[in-house]
Protein backbone atom coordinates (compact mmCIF):
# COMPACT_ATOMS: atom_id res chain seq x y z
CA UNK A 1 0.00 0.00 0.00
CA UNK A 2 2.69 2.55 1.00
CA UNK A 3 4.54 1.60 -2.95
CA UNK A 4 1.26 2.21 -4.18
CA UNK A 5 0.83 5.92 -2.13
CA UNK A 6 4.50 6.44 -3.27
CA UNK A 7 3.90 5.90 -6.86
CA UNK A 8 2.56 8.57 -9.53
CA UNK A 9 -0.71 6.84 -9.84
CA UNK A 10 -0.95 7.11 -6.08
CA UNK A 11 0.05 10.63 -5.55
CA UNK A 12 -2.95 11.28 -7.70
CA UNK A 13 -5.07 9.69 -6.01
CA UNK A 14 -4.22 11.66 -3.18
CA UNK A 15 -4.47 15.12 -4.84
CA UNK A 16 -8.05 14.02 -6.57
CA UNK A 17 -9.37 13.19 -2.85
CA UNK A 18 -7.97 16.05 -1.00
CA UNK A 19 -9.29 18.33 -3.88
CA UNK A 20 -13.31 16.62 -3.06
CA UNK A 21 -13.11 17.00 0.08
CA UNK A 22 -12.04 20.51 0.10
CA UNK A 23 -15.09 20.85 -2.51
CA UNK A 24 -17.23 18.70 -0.44
CA UNK A 25 -16.42 20.70 2.54
CA UNK A 26 -17.16 24.07 0.39
CA UNK A 27 -20.69 22.99 -0.66
CA UNK A 28 -21.69 21.69 2.48
CA UNK A 29 -20.74 25.79 4.30
CA UNK A 30 -22.85 26.84 1.36
CA UNK A 31 -25.97 25.26 2.41
CA UNK A 32 -25.39 25.98 6.20
CA UNK A 33 -24.24 29.84 5.29
CA UNK A 34 -27.58 30.16 3.37
CA UNK A 35 -29.52 29.29 6.05
CA UNK A 36 -27.73 31.41 8.53
CA UNK A 37 -28.05 34.15 6.07
CA UNK A 38 -31.66 34.31 5.61
CA UNK A 39 -32.21 33.24 9.40
CA UNK A 40 -30.03 36.42 10.29
CA UNK A 41 -31.83 38.48 7.93
CA UNK A 42 -35.08 36.89 9.38
CA UNK A 43 -34.44 37.89 12.97
CA UNK A 44 -33.27 41.56 12.13
CA UNK A 45 -36.44 41.95 10.58
CA UNK A 46 -38.68 40.08 13.29
CA UNK A 47 -39.62 37.23 11.47
CA UNK A 48 -39.48 33.65 11.69
CA UNK A 49 -37.03 32.86 8.53
CA UNK A 50 -36.64 29.31 7.30
CA UNK A 51 -38.81 26.91 9.92
CA UNK A 52 -40.98 24.27 7.75
CA UNK A 53 -38.47 22.06 5.73
CA UNK A 54 -36.69 19.57 8.23
CA UNK A 55 -35.89 20.78 12.05
CA UNK A 56 -35.43 24.24 12.50
CA UNK A 57 -35.98 24.70 8.38
CA UNK A 58 -32.16 23.29 8.58
CA UNK A 59 -33.78 21.73 5.06
CA UNK A 60 -35.14 24.47 3.45
CA UNK A 61 -31.73 25.27 1.85
CA UNK A 62 -31.42 21.35 0.18
CA UNK A 63 -35.17 21.92 -1.15
CA UNK A 64 -34.58 25.19 -2.93
CA UNK A 65 -31.34 23.21 -4.53
CA UNK A 66 -33.70 20.97 -5.36
CA UNK A 67 -36.19 23.09 -6.81
CA UNK A 68 -33.77 24.78 -9.26
CA UNK A 69 -32.19 21.67 -10.26
CA UNK A 70 -35.09 20.16 -11.45
CA UNK A 71 -36.67 23.40 -13.04
CA UNK A 72 -36.46 23.49 -16.91
CA UNK A 73 -32.93 25.13 -18.27
CA UNK A 74 -34.50 28.74 -20.22
CA UNK A 75 -32.24 29.67 -22.89
CA UNK A 76 -33.15 32.82 -25.03
CA UNK A 77 -33.30 32.88 -28.21
CA UNK A 78 -30.64 34.24 -30.14
CA UNK A 79 -27.96 33.37 -26.92
CA UNK A 80 -24.10 31.98 -27.66
CA UNK A 81 -24.94 28.35 -25.95
CA UNK A 82 -21.72 27.42 -25.59
CA UNK A 83 -20.08 30.47 -23.63
CA UNK A 84 -24.04 30.90 -21.77
CA UNK A 85 -23.37 27.52 -20.26
CA UNK A 86 -19.73 28.49 -19.51
CA UNK A 87 -19.97 31.70 -17.65
CA UNK A 88 -21.62 30.56 -14.48
CA UNK A 89 -19.29 27.37 -14.94
CA UNK A 90 -16.20 29.81 -14.36
CA UNK A 91 -17.67 31.79 -12.00
CA UNK A 92 -18.19 28.41 -9.82
CA UNK A 93 -15.02 26.63 -10.41
CA UNK A 94 -12.73 29.49 -10.04
CA UNK A 95 -14.34 30.59 -6.76
CA UNK A 96 -13.82 27.20 -5.35
CA UNK A 97 -10.19 27.18 -7.06
CA UNK A 98 -8.96 30.01 -4.87
CA UNK A 99 -9.28 27.49 -1.83
CA UNK A 100 -6.67 25.98 -2.87
CA UNK A 101 -4.25 27.77 -1.03
CA UNK A 102 -5.92 28.37 1.71
CA UNK A 103 -4.95 26.93 4.95
CA UNK A 104 -7.52 25.80 7.77
CA UNK A 105 -4.66 24.75 10.54
CA UNK A 106 -1.29 24.28 10.58
CA UNK A 107 -0.28 22.34 7.59
CA UNK A 108 -4.01 22.15 6.41
CA UNK A 109 -3.51 23.14 3.21
CA UNK A 110 -3.91 21.58 -0.46
CA UNK A 111 -0.77 23.29 -2.32
CA UNK A 112 1.79 25.38 0.42
CA UNK A 113 3.11 27.55 -2.25
CA UNK A 114 5.05 30.83 -1.36
CA UNK A 115 2.93 32.92 -3.25
CA UNK A 116 -0.48 32.15 -2.05
CA UNK A 117 -1.69 35.77 -2.18
CA UNK A 118 -0.84 36.65 -5.49
CA UNK A 119 -2.57 33.28 -6.79
CA UNK A 120 -5.84 34.01 -4.91
CA UNK A 121 -6.18 37.31 -5.94
CA UNK A 122 -4.84 36.18 -9.96
CA UNK A 123 -8.10 33.50 -9.23
CA UNK A 124 -10.17 36.35 -7.75
CA UNK A 125 -9.60 38.62 -10.74
CA UNK A 126 -10.64 35.77 -13.11
CA UNK A 127 -14.08 35.56 -11.62
CA UNK A 128 -14.85 38.69 -13.38
CA UNK A 129 -14.75 37.08 -16.89
CA UNK A 130 -17.86 34.76 -15.88
CA UNK A 131 -19.60 37.57 -15.44
CA UNK A 132 -19.33 39.46 -18.41
CA UNK A 133 -19.35 36.00 -20.34
CA UNK A 134 -22.88 36.00 -18.94
CA UNK A 135 -24.19 38.74 -19.89
CA UNK A 136 -23.01 39.07 -23.12
CA UNK A 137 -23.96 35.67 -23.88
CA UNK A 138 -27.39 36.46 -23.30
CA UNK A 139 -28.08 38.34 -25.83
CA UNK A 140 -29.80 41.24 -23.98
CA UNK A 141 -29.14 45.06 -23.48
CA UNK A 142 -30.39 44.44 -19.83
CA UNK A 143 -27.70 42.15 -18.51
CA UNK A 144 -25.02 43.19 -20.76
CA UNK A 145 -25.37 46.43 -19.07
CA UNK A 146 -25.12 44.66 -15.77
CA UNK A 147 -22.11 42.87 -16.69
CA UNK A 148 -20.85 45.77 -17.70
CA UNK A 149 -21.29 47.25 -14.48
CA UNK A 150 -20.64 44.71 -12.26
CA UNK A 151 -17.06 44.27 -13.78
CA UNK A 152 -16.50 47.62 -13.16
CA UNK A 153 -16.88 47.42 -9.60
CA UNK A 154 -15.28 44.51 -8.80
CA UNK A 155 -12.23 45.84 -10.61
CA UNK A 156 -12.23 49.25 -9.13
CA UNK A 157 -12.14 47.31 -5.23
CA UNK A 158 -9.82 44.73 -6.25
CA UNK A 159 -7.44 47.60 -6.96
CA UNK A 160 -7.54 48.89 -2.86
CA UNK A 161 -7.67 44.66 -1.77
CA UNK A 162 -4.47 44.60 -3.40
CA UNK A 163 -2.62 47.99 -1.74
CA UNK A 164 -4.01 46.63 1.26
CA UNK A 165 -2.55 43.22 0.87
CA UNK A 166 0.61 44.35 0.01
CA UNK A 167 0.72 46.25 3.31
CA UNK A 168 0.54 42.93 5.16
CA UNK A 169 3.27 41.70 2.98
CA UNK A 170 5.41 44.35 3.76
CA UNK A 171 5.43 43.18 7.46
CA UNK A 172 5.81 39.59 7.08
CA UNK A 173 8.35 39.53 4.09
CA UNK A 174 6.15 36.42 2.92
CA UNK A 175 3.02 36.07 0.59
CA UNK A 176 2.53 32.50 1.97
CA UNK A 177 -0.67 32.18 4.54
CA UNK A 178 0.95 30.01 6.92
CA UNK A 179 3.80 32.73 6.97
CA UNK A 180 1.29 35.31 7.62
CA UNK A 181 -0.42 33.59 10.48
CA UNK A 182 2.88 32.34 12.01
CA UNK A 183 4.11 36.26 12.05
CA UNK A 184 1.08 36.85 14.30
CA UNK A 185 1.89 34.31 16.81
CA UNK A 186 3.52 35.56 20.27
CA UNK A 187 2.95 35.96 23.87
CA UNK A 188 0.30 38.22 23.96
CA UNK A 189 -2.11 36.81 21.83
CA UNK A 190 -5.07 38.86 20.02
CA UNK A 191 -3.09 41.90 20.45
CA UNK A 192 0.02 40.30 18.07
CA UNK A 193 -2.63 39.86 15.52
CA UNK A 194 -2.38 42.34 12.22
CA UNK A 195 -5.53 43.90 13.30
CA UNK A 196 -4.24 45.96 15.75
CA UNK A 197 -0.97 47.40 13.70
CA UNK A 198 -2.83 47.63 10.35
CA UNK A 199 -6.30 48.58 11.95
CA UNK A 200 -7.71 51.10 9.92
CA UNK A 201 -6.95 48.80 6.80
CA UNK A 202 -8.98 46.14 8.16
CA UNK A 203 -12.18 48.31 8.04
CA UNK A 204 -11.37 49.26 4.65
CA UNK A 205 -10.82 45.51 3.29
CA UNK A 206 -13.88 44.53 4.99
CA UNK A 207 -15.94 46.88 2.61
CA UNK A 208 -13.93 46.37 -0.47
CA UNK A 209 -14.99 42.76 0.34
CA UNK A 210 -18.85 43.45 0.15
CA UNK A 211 -18.02 45.47 -3.29
CA UNK A 212 -16.00 42.54 -4.82
CA UNK A 213 -18.75 39.72 -3.89
CA UNK A 214 -21.41 42.16 -4.63
CA UNK A 215 -23.36 42.09 -1.25
CA UNK A 216 -25.37 44.40 0.01
CA UNK A 217 -25.15 47.84 0.37
CA UNK A 218 -23.14 47.26 -3.25
CA UNK A 219 -25.25 44.17 -4.67
CA UNK A 220 -25.58 46.68 -7.74
CA UNK A 221 -24.88 44.09 -9.81
CA UNK A 222 -27.82 41.67 -9.54
CA UNK A 223 -29.92 43.72 -7.04
CA UNK A 224 -31.88 40.49 -5.53
CA UNK A 225 -34.45 42.56 -3.70
CA UNK A 226 -35.62 43.93 -6.86
CA UNK A 227 -37.99 42.19 -9.61
CA UNK A 228 -35.31 41.58 -12.12
CA UNK A 229 -31.52 41.06 -11.85
CA UNK A 230 -28.33 41.97 -13.31
CA UNK A 231 -26.24 39.91 -15.62
CA UNK A 232 -27.56 36.79 -14.46
CA UNK A 233 -31.37 37.65 -15.20
CA UNK A 234 -31.76 35.32 -18.33
CA UNK A 235 -30.80 32.62 -16.15
CA UNK A 236 -32.44 29.78 -14.80
CA UNK A 237 -32.24 25.95 -12.85
CA UNK A 238 -29.02 24.96 -12.34
CA UNK A 239 -26.62 27.64 -14.69
CA UNK A 240 -28.11 29.90 -12.07
CA UNK A 241 -27.81 27.86 -8.68
CA UNK A 242 -23.83 27.92 -9.74
CA UNK A 243 -23.78 31.96 -10.27
CA UNK A 244 -25.47 31.65 -6.53
CA UNK A 245 -23.23 29.32 -5.07
CA UNK A 246 -20.09 30.95 -6.76
CA UNK A 247 -20.98 33.82 -4.98
CA UNK A 248 -21.69 32.73 -1.84
CA UNK A 249 -18.14 30.86 -1.75
CA UNK A 250 -16.51 33.89 -3.01
CA UNK A 251 -17.58 35.42 0.44
CA UNK A 252 -16.86 32.65 2.32
CA UNK A 253 -13.23 32.81 0.79
CA UNK A 254 -13.53 36.89 2.05
CA UNK A 255 -14.15 35.91 5.48
CA UNK A 256 -11.30 33.63 5.57
CA UNK A 257 -8.74 36.10 4.07
CA UNK A 258 -10.28 38.81 6.55
CA UNK A 259 -9.04 35.75 9.87
CA UNK A 260 -5.94 34.89 8.17
CA UNK A 261 -4.54 38.09 7.42
CA UNK A 262 -5.41 40.20 10.35
CA UNK A 263 -7.06 38.11 12.97
CA UNK A 264 -4.47 35.25 13.43
CA UNK A 265 -6.03 32.43 11.22
CA UNK A 266 -6.73 28.90 13.39
CA UNK A 267 -4.37 31.33 16.44
CA UNK A 268 -6.00 31.11 19.90
CA UNK A 269 -7.00 34.58 20.70
CA UNK A 270 -6.20 33.90 24.51
CA UNK A 271 -2.38 32.60 25.04
CA UNK A 272 -2.43 29.27 26.65
CA UNK A 273 -4.96 27.81 24.77
CA UNK A 274 -4.71 25.07 21.73
CA UNK A 275 -4.36 27.06 18.49
CA UNK A 276 -6.22 24.75 15.74
CA UNK A 277 -8.71 24.33 12.89
CA UNK A 278 -11.83 25.15 15.73
CA UNK A 279 -10.10 28.56 15.94
CA UNK A 280 -10.36 29.26 11.93
CA UNK A 281 -13.85 28.43 11.81
CA UNK A 282 -15.14 30.25 14.52
CA UNK A 283 -13.23 33.04 13.19
CA UNK A 284 -14.78 33.38 9.58
CA UNK A 285 -18.27 32.22 10.84
CA UNK A 286 -18.40 35.60 13.13
CA UNK A 287 -16.96 37.40 10.08
CA UNK A 288 -20.03 35.60 7.75
CA UNK A 289 -22.43 37.15 10.79
CA UNK A 290 -20.94 40.49 9.88
CA UNK A 291 -21.87 39.95 6.01
CA UNK A 292 -25.17 39.12 6.82
CA UNK A 293 -25.51 42.10 9.48
CA UNK A 294 -24.46 44.16 6.32
CA UNK A 295 -26.51 43.23 4.20
CA UNK A 296 -29.83 43.26 6.84
CA UNK A 297 -29.54 46.65 7.89
CA UNK A 298 -27.81 48.88 5.46
CA UNK A 299 -29.54 50.93 2.36
CA UNK A 300 -28.06 50.09 -1.26
CA UNK A 301 -25.51 52.58 -3.00
CA UNK A 302 -26.41 54.78 -5.54
CA UNK A 303 -23.78 53.49 -8.64
CA UNK A 304 -22.20 56.78 -8.60
CA UNK A 305 -21.36 56.88 -5.12
CA UNK A 306 -20.06 53.52 -5.16
CA UNK A 307 -17.11 54.39 -7.67
CA UNK A 308 -16.57 57.08 -5.87
CA UNK A 309 -15.92 55.66 -2.67
CA UNK A 310 -13.49 53.08 -4.42
CA UNK A 311 -11.24 55.02 -6.30
CA UNK A 312 -11.58 58.83 -4.43
CA UNK A 313 -11.80 57.41 -0.77
CA UNK A 314 -9.92 53.69 -0.90
CA UNK A 315 -7.97 53.98 -3.51
CA UNK A 316 -5.58 56.99 -1.79
CA UNK A 317 -5.99 55.81 1.75
CA UNK A 318 -5.17 52.45 1.02
CA UNK A 319 -2.06 53.60 -1.23
CA UNK A 320 -1.06 56.01 1.98
CA UNK A 321 -0.89 53.40 4.00
CA UNK A 322 1.74 51.39 1.92
CA UNK A 323 3.68 54.08 2.04
CA UNK A 324 4.30 54.54 5.78
CA UNK A 325 3.72 50.72 6.33
CA UNK A 326 6.86 51.02 4.34
CA UNK A 327 8.27 53.11 6.25
CA UNK A 328 7.37 51.91 9.49
CA UNK A 329 9.41 48.38 8.74
CA UNK A 330 12.37 50.19 6.74
CA UNK A 331 13.01 51.55 9.91
CA UNK A 332 11.72 48.92 12.57
CA UNK A 333 9.41 51.68 14.04
CA UNK A 334 7.35 50.95 16.76
CA UNK A 335 9.10 47.78 18.45
CA UNK A 336 9.18 46.46 14.91
CA UNK A 337 5.70 45.56 14.70
CA UNK A 338 5.68 46.38 11.09
CA UNK A 339 8.72 44.06 9.90
CA UNK A 340 7.80 40.73 11.75
CA UNK A 341 10.90 39.26 9.64
CA UNK A 342 13.11 41.33 11.67
CA UNK A 343 11.91 40.16 15.13
CA UNK A 344 11.72 36.79 14.38
CA UNK A 345 8.22 36.40 15.18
Amino acid sequence: MAEFLNSSWGIALILISQGLMMAVFLLLSAYFLIYADRKVWAAVQMRRGPNVVGAFGLLQSGADMLKLVFKEIIIPAGADKPVFFLAPLISFVMAILAWAVIPLNEGWVLSEINVALLFVFAISSLEVYGVIMGGWASNSKYPFLGSLRSAAQMISYEVSIGLIIIGVIISTGSMNFGDIVRAQDGNLGIFNWYWLPHFPMVFLFFISALAETNRPPFDLPEAESELVAGFQVEYSSTPFLLFMAGELIAVFLMCALTTLLFFGGWLSPIPGLADGFHWMLAKMGFFFFVFAMVKAITPRYRYDQLMRLGWKVFLPISLGWVIFVAFFAKFEMFGGVYARWVIGA
